[in-house]
């Protein structure tokens, strides 16, 4: 195992198939066993597996995996917009286009830059989105899943055109949990926060930790670079690392808001959990020629594996 670990080729880990519209997915995977694939439908990762194949994304059971309409789960693109608040289609467009791969992207910073497998996909605005949005720009994704099993999103957004413009973006991810009431988000005590179910009014997060017992739909400002997911039932935290993203969306609909939902199961919201890598309360302005970077690493460790997520992410960085 060890020699053929030494003569891994990261080329040979990427495999790409077409799903049933026809449309390419590229598949991830390193040699303990971890894989990732992801959708040029959206540019969304759709799966994300540890070396024991447990996935560890959501996706709804009545998820439509028809293009326009933008898939149910995994990690979709908000892109020039979150939500409804602007003039475009809820979370914009990015996530429901088709994406192409980019056989030859600009360098990434060698921070950027980890072992293990990745794919470069880039999309550039048709004339129906210059329509509604006039802006040209080119959007690079590179979707890394580390020897680890670690998975990193880095999103390059430059502005090609002759004049600025402003955009909203956030990595909607969905988690898998075992039960939304053994689950707990530390990392955000004490931020301030938009509560989307109460006209964006803001107000300051009071617990030590945030629980869930019933619908939760807010973006807490000025984050910190680390976020843990824990879920005490499966003994497992999720490990957010983000740069470039100052907002954290979480976003659970409750019973009432899935009954409602046509591509969501009436008791699923007990096993997902979004949290988002987000940059939404102020737009970030994009001058021409300059490019815009946000990255998301997320990884999955035991919750036993030490006593404090943070101190986790302490010792792997230094």
């Amino acid at each position: 195992m060890g020699h053929s670990s030494a003569v891994w080729d990261p080329r040979a880990a990427i495999e790409i198939t077409k799903d049933w519209n026809g449309i390419d997915q590229v598949t991830l995977r390193v040699p303990r066993g971890s894989s990732a694939r992801v959708s040029l439908h959206g540019g969304q990762v759709i799966s994300w597996r540890n070396e024991r194949g447990e996935e560890l994304l959501f996706t709804s059971s009545k998820a439509i995996f028809k293009p326009p309409k933008a898939m149910r789960g995994g990690i979709p693109i908000c892109f020039p917009q979150f939500g409804n608040c602007g003039s475009l289609e809820q979370h914009g467009f990015a996530r429901n286009k088709i994406w192409s791969i980019d056989d030859n992207p600009p360098p990434l910073h060698p921070n950027n830059c980890k072992g293990g497998s990745s794919i470069n996909l880039l999309l550039k605005p048709s004339e129906e989105d210059l329509k509604c949005w006039p802006h040209c720009f080119e959007f690079r994704l590179r979707v890394s899943l580390g020897l680890d099993g670690g998975l990193t999103l880095v999103s390059r957004i430059r502005n090609i055109d002759s004049k600025p413009f402003k955009f909203s973006f956030a990595y909607h991810t969905y988690f898998s949990v075992s039960d939304i009431s053994e689950v707990r988000i530390e990392g955000l005590e004490t931020l301030d926060y938009l509560d989307n179910l109460r006209q964006r009014e803001r107000f300051t997060e009071q617990g030590d930790a945030i629980t869930f017992e019933y619908e939760v739909d807010r973006v807490y400002l000025s984050s910190p670079k680390v976020v843990a997911v824990l879920d005490h039932e499966k003994k497992r935290t999720f490990v957010i690392v983000k740069e470039g993203l100052p907002d954290v969306v979480v976003w659970n609909p409750w019973e009432k808001k899935s009954k409602s939902m046509a591509d969501f199961g009436d008791e699923e919201y007990k096993q997902m959990l979004c949290v988002d890598g987000a940059s939404i309360e102020k737009p970030i302005t994009l001058k021409p020629g300059k490019e815009w970077t946000g990255q998301l690493e997320i990884s999955a460790v035991p919750s036993s594996y030490c006593s404090d997520p943070f101190d986790h992410i302490k010792g792997i960085r230094g």
